[in-house]
């Protein structure tokens, strides 16, 4: 828009001559205060208004043409580079940002990055609200607060994330290992063990552990408190240096009752595996399990009838061994007797 003024004038009759008509241009003045002058647009400017402008591919002589005000836009920001470009109010639209941009304050109410480097983005007020990254990488995010709900950060890297305080309440991720977090709740992969006490007074639990310490299998055996067949021997019985506490210093080694006449023959016995008899009166105990030495004590009854057991006879031994204990039944007048009844109990 423009006002001219020139000193060149036509009178009535006059000669138009080229002199005269490059005068009018040549002495044109355009006075600017015109374009302030005019009236002001009240209406919101929209994308389909319309300005006048020349193109310069028709060089600097080429008519203006109109263009509407978003083809303006679009082809100056695709086309061109902004290095300092100040964005305020609110995008609600989709915008391509590029990778070196920095977004510093504002808010982008829905965030749209397909395999974009995202820098720095300093700005504490700088609010995500809604959106979703679908791909990008974020070197270093120091950011406010995230409060839209629909923001999703499906894939990407945080190299380095700066958060003194912040809540992420529905996070969904898959993590090496066994744990993993979905919709913000953190759950422990399962053993495949099922819940629950193992063991009681009556059952015994049995549990497997693995290098995590987590419990892998549990079962429960039952506790009997009368002892199985063979499991109390003779050797745990004997494992106190205490007399007192010792049982096996209070137990016979070996012990047996035999008939001395005729044929010997054994009654019953322990740890006595036979009787050699040597002659008359003369008689071997040969033990089964030897002893540990032979500094044992031995106690003998005898006699030719049980009623009268050791009433009538004696009897003498000769060195003892750990296999066998011999010895002589002796009347009191010192000659030896085969008798019906002899007992030999062997204490060590």
């Amino acid at each position: 828009m423009a006002k001219f003024n020139t000193g060149q004038s036509f009178a009535d009759g006059d000669t138009v001559t080229g002199a005269k008509l490059n005068n009018i241009t040549s002495q044109l003045n355009i006075y600017t205060g015109v374009i302030s002058e005019q009236t002001a647009m009240v209406a919101t400017v929209s994308t389909a208004d319309q300005l006048l402008i020349a193109d310069t591919d028709n060089g600097d002589s080429g008519a203006a043409n109109r263009i509407t005000i978003q083809k303006l836009l679009n082809d100056t920001l695709t086309n061109g580079t902004y290095t300092n470009a100040n964005l305020s109010g609110t995008i609600t639209s989709n915008r391509t940002v590029a990778t070196s941009a920095t977004i510093t304050t504002g808010t982008i109410p829905t965030l749209v990055s397909n395999n974009a480097t995202i820098g720095t983005t300093t700005g504490t007020a700088g609010v995500f609200t809604s959106g979703t990254i679908t791909t990008g990488l974020i070197p270093t995010l120091t950011a406010g607060t995230t409060t839209g709900t629909a923001g999703i950060f499906t894939s990407g890297t945080i190299a380095t994330l700066n958060s003194t305080t912040g809540t992420i309440t529905n996070l969904s991720t898959t993590l090496a290992g066994d744990f993993t977090i979905s919709q913000g709740t953190g759950t422990l992969g399962t053993t495949a063990v099922t819940a629950g006490s193992y063991g009681s007074v009556s059952a015994i639990p049995f549990i497997t552990v693995d290098a995590k310490g987590r419990v892998t299998a549990a079962t429960t055996g039952t506790f009997s408190s009368t002892p199985e067949d063979g499991s109390v021997t003779f050797a745990k019985l004997s494992t106190s240096s205490t007399e007192a506490d010792n049982v096996a210093k209070r137990t016979a080694k070996a012990w047996v009752n035999f008939n001395g006449t005729g044929t010997v023959s054994i009654r019953a016995s322990f740890n006595v595996s036979s009787i050699t008899d040597n002659g008359t009166g003369d008689y071997t105990v040969n033990f089964t399990t030897a002893m540990t030495d032979a500094n044992y004590a031995v106690f003998y009854t005898g006699g030719i009838k049980a009623s009268d057991w050791g009433l009538h006879l004696r009897h003498e031994s000769v060195v003892p061994t750990t296999s066998a204990y011999r010895f002589y039944n002796l009347t009191p007048s010192d000659v030896n007797s085969d008798v019906g009844f002899i007992n030999i109990t062997v204490f060590r």
